[in-house]
C-alpha cells in the first residue's frame, strides 16, 4: 500500500464508526413514527438514488444490467430484511444493545462460511466462535422476556430481530463470495439498493401510517437515507482501497461505542455494566473468529 493510499485512512475510520453508530439513532427517531417497514424502505430508496448517479457518472451501467438478478437479490439479504428488522428493533430495546447485537455480523458470517462454503475455522477462530456466542446468550438472557414492555412488545422479539439481521448479512456475505463475480463496489452497492427498494416497496405501502410524520422524523430518514447509507457506502468503499479490507472490516467493532455515547447523551438511554461485560466478550470473540486476533501458541 503505498503513502497516497494509507494517507487519511484513520479519519475515514472514525467517520465511518460515527456514521454508523449514529443510524440506530436515526432509525429510532423514524421508525417510532413512521413505522419499521416504511423505515426500511425509505431509507434505501433514498440510498439507491444518491447513488444511482455516482454510478452512472463512473461508467458501471453496463456491469449492474449485466448482474442485476445476483446483485438485486444481495438487496434483499444485505439491505432489506435487516434494514426492517433493526428499525422494529430500535423501537423496542435501546439502540446501545442493537449496536452491539449488529457489531457479531462477523461472527456469524465466520459461522456461515464454515458451514455453507466449507471454510473450517482454526484454534484461534473456533475459541473466538465459543467466546463470542457465549457472549450472546450472557447478553441476550438479560433480554430475553417475553413479557410486553412499555412499548407493548416482549424484549425478546427485539432482540432475536437483531439476531435475524446478522445471520441475513453473514448469508449475504457468503452468496456474494461463491456466486457474484467480481465487480466494482460502487455496482453491488447500488444495485443492492436498487433491489431491496423494490423489494420493500410492497410490504411498505401496505404499512403506510394512518398520519403525516413530523419533520424531524422526516429529517431522520433523510439523514439516515442519504448519510448514513449512501455517503457510508463511499467511505467504506475509499476506506477499502487505503487500508485493505482486513483493517476497514474492524470499524465493525467502533460502532457500538459511538451508538452507546450517542444512545445515552441524545436519546437518555441507560447502560448498565453488565451488557458493557457481556460486549466486550462478544467483541472479543468476533475479533478471534474473524482473524484480527489470534490466540499465541496452537
Amino acid at each position: 500500500m503505498n503513502t497516497t493510499l494509507q494517507r487519511g485512512w484513520l479519519a475515514d475510520f472514525l467517520m465511518l464508526a460515527a456514521i454508523w453508530g449514529a443510524s440506530f439513532m436515526f432509525m429510532r427517531l423514524a421508525a417510532l413514527e413512521l413505522g419499521a417497514l416504511p423505515t426500511a424502505a425509505l431509507r434505501v430508496a433514498i440510498a439507491a438514488l444518491f447513488l444511482l448517479p455516482l454510478l452512472m457518472a463512473k461508467g458501471h451501467w453496463p456491469v449492474l444490467r449485466q448482474h442485476w438478478r445476483p446483485v438485486f437479490l444481495v438487496g434483499l439479504l444485505n439491505s432489506a430484511i435487516p434494514f426492517a428488522l433493526y428499525a422494529f428493533a430500535v423501537m423496542h430495546i435501546s439502540t446501545g444493545l442493537s449496536a452491539i447485537l449488529n457489531a457479531t455480523v462477523p461472527l456469524f458470517g465466520a459461522l456461515v462460511a464454515w458451514l455453507w462454503l466449507h471454510d473450517r475455522p482454526g484454534w484461534s477462530r473456533t475459541v473466538g466462535l465459543a467466546m463470542g456466542f457465549g457472549g450472546v446468550v450472557l447478553l441476550v438472557g438479560e433480554q430475553a422476556s417475553f413479557k410486553p414492555n412499555a412499548s407493548g412488545v416482549a424484549p425478546a422479539w427485539a432482540v432475536l430481530a437483531c439476531l435475524a439481521a446478522t445471520t441475513c448479512y453473514a448469508l449475504s456475505a457468503s452468496f456474494t463470495k461463491k456466486h457474484l463475480p467480481s465487480m466494482p463496489p460502487l455496482v453491488a452497492a447500488t444495485g443492492s439498493q436498487i433491489g431491496a427498494t423494490l423489494g420493500l416497496a410492497g410490504p411498505a405501502l401496505w404499512f403506510l401510517p394512518d398520519h403525516m410524520p413530523s419533520a424531524p422524523a422526516w429529517g431522520a430518514l433523510l439523514v439516515l437515507g442519504v448519510v448514513c447509507t449512501g455517503i457510508a457506502y463511499v467511505i467504506y468503499f475509499r476506506l477499502i482501497e487505503r487500508a485493505g479490507p482486513a483493517r476497514a472490516l474492524t470499524v465493525t467493532f467502533m460502532i457500538p461505542v459511538f451508538a452507546i455515547v450517542y444512545g445515552v447523551i441524545l436519546l437518555g438511554e441507560q447502560i448498565t455494566p453488565w451488557m458493557l461485560g457481556c460486549g466486550a466478550v462478544v467483541l472479543l470473540g468476533t475479533a478471534l473468529s474473524s482473524g484480527l486476533l489470534k490466540l499465541p501458541g496452537r
